[in-house]
């Protein structure tokens, strides 16, 4: 499809979107980055990759429009480079997560962390960004993808960043990826009551909380299939991989090793499965 990239779309009164020219295996049609606000300061959400075109789209979108800050859901580097360029070109101050940056990232090369973020502000759960004629954006912290993500509420809307993607379910890889904080997350999302889900990758989700009981069951099947899986005998991950996956493409295989890495690490401190070195091995059902 012709993909919109550097064009603001308005998704709703006071929430815009824009999309970085980023696309990838993992970043769908590339990252996307919203606006929030109604009056005359708004919140840029996911700024996105160094990309000066996607930066100049932004600083165009908001016109006359003050930004009033400038909220990072982590610090992938497809989500939170242009923070800096941003700041530069406006003044605005970057507040929202933590910062964020391991030597070693996993299989993703799309999404190493940015080693240059350095937000003038960090949120905790809760806390807010003020602005405008009486608006918030509210932190809710979600960790799993990654152990400083953040989720923003604004009215019945929520900005899910990676946490709850659109178009695919997230990838969550260790060391810093955490399925079991993964898991949680998702089910302290189903005890609100979000009307949307605008996700950094993907279309808008409305049926939210059918879509999280979609989520959180794919990932019980997922760990059902893992646990049979050793208990037959596949005690390496490649081997799991290999069998849970069939026909995956190529690219991804990392990925979904990292995936089953995760889960694996989440059995274990449960008690389910043990390792010795890269050979697992069931202990209980």
């Amino acid at each position: 499809m012709d993909v919109p990239y550097a064009f603001l779309e308005t998704l709703e009164p006071g929430i815009g979107r824009l999309l970085a020219r980023n696309p990838s295996p993992y970043t769908y049609t590339g990252t996307q980055t919203y606006l929030a606000g109604t009056g005359d300061e708004v919140v840029v959400i996911d700024p996105g990759p160094a990309i000066p075109e996607h930066v100049a789209a932004i600083v165009a979108a908001a016109g006359e429009r003050r930004i009033a800050a400038i909220a990072c859901t982590h610090t992938h580097r497809d989500h939170s480079p242009a923070a800096k360029l941003l700041k530069a070109a406006t003044g605005a101050p970057i507040i929202g997560c933590a910062a964020l940056a391991l030597a070693s990232v996993g299989p993703r090369a799309d999404a190493s962390f940015d080693g240059d973020y350095a937000p003038d502000q960090v949120l905790a759960d809760g806390e807010a960004i003020a602005f405008g004629e009486g608006e918030q954006l509210i932190a809710v912290a979600t960790p799993g993808h990654t152990s400083n993500h953040l989720c923003y509420a604004y009215r019945e809307a929520l900005f899910t960043g990676d946490h709850v993607m659109g178009w695919s379910t997230t990838v969550v890889v260790p060391p810093d990826g955490d399925m079991g904080l993964f898991m949680g997350s998702l089910n302290m999302l189903r005890a609100r009551d979000d009307r949307v889900f605008y996700p950094a990758h993907g279309a808008p989700v409305t049926n939210t909380q059918q879509f999280l009981r979609g989520l959180i069951g794919h990932r019980m099947q997922r760990e059902k299939q893992i646990v049979r899986l050793v208990g037959e005998g596949k005690a390496a991950i490649p081997d799991i991989v290999d069998a849970a996956y069939p026909g995956l493409d190529p690219r991804l295989i990392p990925a979904a090793g990292g995936s089953v890495w995760a889960h694996l690490l989440d059995l274990e401190r449960r008690g389910m499965v043990t390792s010795d070195g890269e050979t697992w091995t069931l202990t209980r059902t």
